[in-house]
C-alpha cells in the first residue's frame, strides 16, 4: 500500500473560509475547484459545504448508484431459490438461438 503524505499547506490550498464569497471572489474560487478538484468550505470554522467539479460528483453518484445495484443484486441472489433458475443453455434452446446470434444485437436499458 502506497502512503502519501499530506503537507499542511495541501491541506490549507484545499479550505475556502465562506468570507471569500462575501467578498466577491466566487468566479476565482470556481476557477480553484476546476483546477484542483474540489475545495472546503468553512463557515465560522467548521465544513459547510464541499464544492466538486461537475464530472466528479457525476462520478460520485454513479459509482453510489452501481453500489446500490450491486447490493440489490447481491440480496436478491441470496434470497432466490436455485430451483427458481432456468439456465441461459435452456432459454436459447426454447428460443431457437444461440449465445454467438445475441453479439451483434444492442441493448438499451432504461433506469
Amino acid at each position: 500500500m502506497r502512503k502519501e503524505s499530506v503537507s499542511m499547506k495541501s491541506i490549507m490550498d484545499m479550505i475556502v473560509p465562506i468570507t471569500r464569497f462575501n467578498r466577491g471572489e466566487a468566479s476565482k474560487i470556481f476557477d480553484e475547484v476546476d483546477e484542483k478538484g474540489f475545495k472546503l468550505v468553512l463557515k465560522n470554522n467548521v465544513l459547510a459545504c464541499v464544492l466538486v467539479q461537475p464530472e466528479r460528483y457525476e462520478a460520485m453518484v454513479e459509482a453510489l448508484e452501481d453500489y446500490a445495484l450491486y447490493f440489490e443484486a447481491e440480496r436478491r441472489t441470496k434470497s432466490a431459490e436455485s430451483e427458481g433458475f432456468i439456465s441461459s443453455e435452456k432459454v436459447y434452446a426454447d428460443l431457437g438461438i444461440n449465445e454467438s446470434d445475441l453479439d451483434d444485437i444492442e441493448v438499451e436499458i432504461e433506469q
